[in-house]
């Protein structure tokens, strides 16, 4: 692949979809290597190393959010330069030891170092497979390419999380939930050395068929920072949402299996409870991606966080399975209509050379929502409880959604014209 001319090479879904279709399957693995965790590992804390503390519970977020930001950032720009296969099989190395310390673990400090080991390997996996969809697909299916990539991802989230629930109830804790984990990490592992082809030819193609770009093609990774995080108002909008969604998403992961067992729910409603959410967040992209090649990114993406918020408000008001089951769908739909747009957005906007530095640059912001949001949320729940949490994360995402509303313009070309 790496010797095929730029001349030969074709971009767009139809024209890559062996390759597009082993990646949407490899992430499935990536999705469900993290899924193994949203169900059980809150209650793990207290169950097994007797954590009450909040903030406490919630330092594996914090670790896992803080490497896996990093990891990303480092990831678009090292995909760029050394090629994205190389990162992705790095990623998997990463995270072959996961499963078996979540298994194993002595003392919580070790579920900790697990965690750090899974945010390099979410980073840098998540991230490439991410960027090489876009490289296949090309600028006019961006939307579509990152509906099925994350639709892949976080389907493959609700099931893990929905079996290890079940595994849990029947066989306890530990160490049954965690073996398929084992499973996922090798054969992603394996499919990516053997079958995945570097995407670095389908960039040059692109570049040299890139006209009257929004910017330059040369730039130091420094400037490409600061357009993505501060300068650009698209750029930088979507990196604000992208933390404040993934920030609620902390939140979900783990305050609420707290909250809902605080409420007298048993495990097995819970673990229904922890899977709708990702499970209708993954469906709904495949339509959520397309619908934005269509009407565009900017007010998708503001609905979306409002959605987002009407869903956390279904956890501060409700008190019976029905309507926490309505909030987690709605958390859902909210999220599938911000996640593959937010992805698309940065496409749309970041030239061709360096549009791999700019996903790693919104990723940093985006997953850095893990920490600041299990800091955030365990800080608040031990000081004012756990609905009080809740409740200012839900404030916090509609606001995210107010500043998309009134700063970003459209990047989708035919919307905006």
């Amino acid at each position: 692949m790496a010797n095929q001319s730029t001349e030969t090479v074709t971009l767009g879904l139809r024209a890559n979809w062996q390759q597009f279709s082993l990646l949407v399957l490899i992430n499935g693995f990536v999705g469900a290597t993290v899924g193994l965790e949203r169900t059980i590992l809150p209650l793990l804390a207290e169950s097994e190393f007797g954590i009450v503390t909040k903030s406490v519970i919630l330092s594996f977020l914090i670790s896992f959010g803080i490497v896996k930001a990093i990891a990303n950032l480092f990831a678009g720009q090292l995909s760029d330069k050394l090629g994205r296969k190389t990162i992705l099989i790095i990623g998997w190395l990463f995270g072959l030891p996961v499963p078996f310390l979540l298994m194993f673990a002595p003392t919580w400090s070790w579920v900790i170092f697990a965690n750090v080991l899974l945010g390099v390997n979410q980073g840098l996996c998540w991230s490439t497979t991410v960027i090489m969809k876009v490289d296949l697909v090309g600028p006019k299916q961006r939307g579509t390419a990152m509906g099925l990539n994350e639709a892949s991802g976080y389907l493959a989230v609700s099931l893990a999380a929905l079996a290890t629930g079940y595994l849990a109830t029947h066989y306890g804790m530990r160490p049954v939930p965690f073996y398929p984990g084992v499973a996922f990490v090798s054969l992603g592992l394996l499919m990516s050395i053997f079958f995945v082809r570097d995407t670095h030819v389908h960039v040059k193609h692109e570049a040299a068929n890139t006209e009257n770009h929004a910017h330059e093609a040369e730039m130091p990774f420094k400037k490409i920072f600061v357009l993505t995080s501060f300068k650009d108002r698209a750029l930088s909008s979507a990196s604000q949402a992208g933390m404040v969604n993934n920030l609620n998403d902390a939140t979900v992961w783990g305050i609420m299996p707290i909250l809902l067992a605080s409420g007298g729910l048993p495990l097995n409603r819970i673990a229904i409870i922890a899977a709708t959410y990702p499970g209708v967040w993954g469906l709904t992209q495949l339509a959520t991606g397309a619908l934005s090649d269509r009407w565009g990114r900017k007010w998708l993406i503001a609905w979306g966080m409002w959605v987002q918020a009407s869903g956390i408000a279904c956890f501060v008001v409700g008190s019976s399975f029905s309507v926490w089951l309505l909030g987690s769908v709605l958390l859902g739909l909210g999220t599938a209509m911000v996640y593959p747009t937010l992805l698309a957005t940065i496409g749309d906007v970041a030239h061709p050379e360096w549009r791999g530095s700019a996903i790693g640059v919104y990723r940093l912001w985006r997953d850095g929502g893990y920490a600041v949001g299990g800091l955030m949320a365990g800080l608040l729940a031990d000081a004012f409880g756990l609905l009080t949490a809740v409740g200012a994360i839900g404030v916090l995402t509609f606001v995210s959604g107010l500043i998309v509303a009134v700063r970003m313009y459209e990047t989708l070309p035919s919307a905006r014209q």
